[in-house]
């Protein structure tokens, strides 16, 4: 499935119809460049969970756990993972397989890691749409 957002606002939004969907065991790969609003996607898919805290990128500490909304969240981002191996020493497998939901930023870094039935999420920009275009592929 392909959208088109305008708008910050509008990836919020998207991301928040998606977490109102969202089942335990989900696990969704977020991909994109620097700067394309998976952080913005992942604060609505958040408050679609009914999680109300402030959602802020995990980029030094590998992983959030948000557990006050219908799902537990774990937000992953892996970018400074330096290799897979380190996936397995903050126990990636609980999250993965447990009751929650993964939200997973950069997880081509860790794809072989990746369960095969994991929805991918891909945003991109053109700025020849604007400056606040995004496409956004939501594929399973």
């Amino acid at each position: 499935m392909i959208y088109e957002t305008m708008s910050p606002k509008e990836t919020f939004e998207l991301g928040r119809k998606i977490g109102l969907e969202a089942k335990a065991g989900e696990i969704i790969c977020l991909d994109g460049d620097l700067g394309v609003g998976k952080t913005v996607f992942t604060q609505g898919f958040a408050k679609g969970l009914g999680i109300d805290e402030a959602v802020n990128s995990p980029t030094f500490t590998i992983i959030q756990e948000y557990d006050e909304g219908r799902l537990p969240l774990y937000h992953f981002d892996v970018y400074r993972i330096g290799n897979p191996e380190e996936m397995y020493e903050i126990g990636y497998e609980d999250y993965f397989y447990g009751q929650g939901v993964c939200l997973i930023e950069w997880a081509k870094l860790i794809e072989e890691l990746i369960p095969d039935e994991a929805k991918i999420v891909l945003i991109e920009k053109n700025l020849e749409n604007g400056l606040d275009y995004r496409k956004i592929t939501v594929s399973d």
